[in-house]
């Protein structure tokens, strides 16, 4: 991945919800790593993706989710301008609503910064027949001397 010179991206969280509270504090709710549901396809209500910077200057960010096979951007946010003092630190959280998994599969959370990409997790959609066929034992042969 790329580096942005003064900016780093410290972590990414995905999560059913994000509140602020009094004292400019964040709640996350319902953090997640994975999707599993019942049956594909899905269409989640709401969820955030919560990144944290830590840099100076002032820079545009935007979060996009991409197919398994990276060819099609799923969703993607407006691009965002945080600026951070000399030193500081911010979270910027971008929600996305009614975004539609049509298919089991390993999907991509990706970062950029100034159009750059700085990062790129997994983000695995399953459901239950998919999970069953995951679950079950392999076939081994075992040899005695």
């Amino acid at each position: 991945m790329m580096d942005i010179p003064n900016l780093t991206l410290q972590y990414t969280l995905l999560c059913d919800d994000v509140r602020i509270e009094m004292g400019n504090k964040i709640s996350l709710m319902g953090i997640f790593q994975n999707i599993m549901v019942e049956r594909l396809p899905v269409s989640l209500i709401k969820f955030a993706v919560v990144n944290h910077w830590k840099g100076e200057g002032e820079h545009s960010t935007e979060v996009r989710i991409l197919s398994p096979d990276k060819s099609d951007v799923v969703v993607s946010s407006q691009p965002t301008t945080i600026e951070l003092a000399r030193g500081g630190f911010t979270d910027n959280v971008s929600f996305f609503v009614n975004v539609v998994f049509q298919a089991a599969g390993t999907y991509w959370v990706q970062t950029l910064a100034n159009e750059l990409v700085l990062d790129e997790m997994p983000l695995i959609v399953t459901d239950q027949e998919n999970m069953a066929a995951l679950s079950e034992p392999e076939e081994f042969s075992e040899t005695i001397n």
